[in-house]
């Protein structure tokens, strides 16, 4: 019986309960595709990772939701990078990982991680702000201008609100699901935000799931999608900012966000490994 490795670790933390959880499976080699959803599913996080040997990066990472498999994901790359310099015992602060989207550089300071996303895909939305607006159970002025599909990796509908208490008011109807937009990928996600002061931004994360809205509690690929919404918008560079997330879920999560002068989208976040424990499959 194949034993597999893995390590819980929470992304985006200041403390060991804090952040977004994350599984990494240490070696996958062997195990099949079926398999890795199965045990995604199993741990029931919001991502659950497999490292693998990669011929053109420091190692490959898959990426599995409990019900797919994602091309890219913010939490998890950041995660994946930690566990991948444990494995190889190396203070190198340097990591390449290759995904479905291509290879993501990390760079590490300590335990706080930092990855560079991809060049921004944009689109308008079909949808209008007055059924957004009651799809997110807010008033038509809640909703603020320039709403984008962005995709640096993972496409989400980028929401600008008119004030962080509107953010903190958000309660989207699950009953309303049929009338959520959808990505590329045929997925509903949708990223709320808005300025908390002076390079301070509150947001929250949500997407369905079946019959249900989840809410995530700290979205890198999200984050880096909002460094994709202030290239597109013509935002002044640079931009840098402090993200808070997931107060709402019990979940506080801090990310970081930088748009370079020469248009970089660096995301970051502090990583706490909490444990770690062997599956045995027959």
């Amino acid at each position: 019986m194949p034993d597999y490795r893995y390590r819980l670790v929470n992304v985006f933390a200041d403390a060991p309960l804090e952040g977004n959880p994350l599984c990494v499976f240490e070696d996958a080699r062997g195990m099949p595709e079926q398999t890795m959803q199965a045990l995604a599913l199993q741990f029931n996080l919001s991502e659950t990772t497999f490292i693998l040997p990669s011929a053109t990066a420091t190692a490959r990472v898959r990426i599995f939701t409990p019900t797919f498999e994602m091309p890219f994901a913010g939490h998890p790359t950041l995660g994946s990078a930690h566990v991948v310099r444990e494995l190889l015992g190396t203070t190198d602060s340097s990591i390449k990982l290759e995904m479905q989207v291509g290879i993501i550089p990390v760079e590490a300071s300590g335990s706080n991680w930092t990855l560079r996303a991809r060049e921004p895909g944009t689109r308008q939305p079909a949808i209008g702000p007055g059924q957004l607006a009651r799809i997110l159970r807010l008033a038509p002025q809640d909703i603020g201008a320039d709403v984008l599909w962005v995709d640096t990796g993972a496409e989400q509908l980028i929401v600008p609100l008119a004030s962080v208490d509107a953010v903190r008011r958000a309660d989207p109807d699950s009953g309303r699901i049929a009338e959520w937009p959808r990505n590329n990928m045929d997925r509903s996600m949708c990223y709320l935000w808005a300025h908390a002061g002076p390079g301070a931004v509150e947001s929250r994360f949500f997407f369905t799931k079946h019959a249900s809205v989840i809410e995530d509690p700290g979205t890198g690929s999200a984050c880096a999608n909002l460094g994709g919404w202030m290239l597109a918008t013509a935002q002044p560079l640079p931009v840098t900012l402090a993200v808070a997330q997931g107060a709402a879920a019990g979940r506080p999560c801090h990310l970081g966000l930088r748009v370079t002068p020469g248009r970089e989208i660096l995301v970051s976040g502090n990583v706490v490994e909490l444990g770690a424990g062997v599956i045995r499959l027959p």
